[in-house]
């Protein structure tokens, strides 16, 4: 009994959630269903699973977070991803938004910079059995020129300006979202669009995210 009362209080604090972000103004169906798809418990350390379906950012280690699910859901929403598309995400961290963004696009492919999370969610992602996400041990800073051209783009960490080598691995007309500062303060999401001649930028909102860092951590390729 007690298991099964434990099964329904996740369901319903997932249900809550969405609503919530209803609440918050994400309004595309097809984010609020893929959110509501992913277990988030299993992206975050075991003893924060209770808190899972909080609407707020959890540590995951190596100084890293999971963001807060009402971010995931506005970056993602702003991204307006198509079936056929292909995604790079620039931090992988958990996993978390690489499972959310997996059933909205055709592939997501994603770098981490720190070696024990990209081996953590290496097996995560196997696990729960998310086929078109691919991982990358490596500096996010420098994209993934091999798989490029991406129709969208999306850095879970501040950068002080828009990265050049990410602008070039866009498609032109092409989206990348991203938070913009010199810190852990004065941050803002930020919307670029790829154009013939280089990029527009728009401002969204106030976020704090950890920066982007180039480099790796924890030694050399796998």
């Amino acid at each position: 009994m007690a298991l099964g009362d434990g099964a329904v209080t996740t369901e319903t604090k997932k249900i809550q959630l969405i609503m919530e972000l209803r609440r918050m103004g994400i309004t595309d169906t097809r984010v609020l269903a893929a959110l509501e798809r992913v277990p988030r418990e299993a992206f975050v350390p075991p003893k924060f699973a209770a808190q899972a379906y909080d609407n707020t950012a959890l540590p995951i280690g190596q100084g890293q977070t999971i963001s807060q699910p009402y971010v995931v859901a506005y970056m993602t929403e702003k991204l307006e991803v198509g079936k056929r598309m292909t995604v790079l995400e620039v931090g992988t961290g958990s996993g978390y938004q690489a499972a959310v963004l997996a059933p909205l696009c055709r592939r997501v492919y994603t770098i981490e910079r720190h070696r024990p999370l990209y081996r953590e969610v290496s097996r995560r992602l196997a696990n729960l059995g998310l086929q078109n996400i691919f991982t990358r041990y490596g500096d996010g800073a420098e994209g993934w020129p091999e798989q490029a051209p991406f129709s969208r783009i999306i850095v879970t960490a501040a950068a002080p300006e828009v990265p050049p080598a990410l602008v070039e691995q866009l498609v032109v007309g092409g989206l990348m979202v991203l938070p913009l500062g010199p810190g852990l303060i004065d941050q803002e999401l930020t919307l670029v669009r790829r154009t013939k001649r280089g990029h527009e930028i728009e401002r969204l909102i106030g976020v704090r995210f950890v920066p982007l860092v180039a480099g790796s951590v924890d030694g050399g390729e796998d």
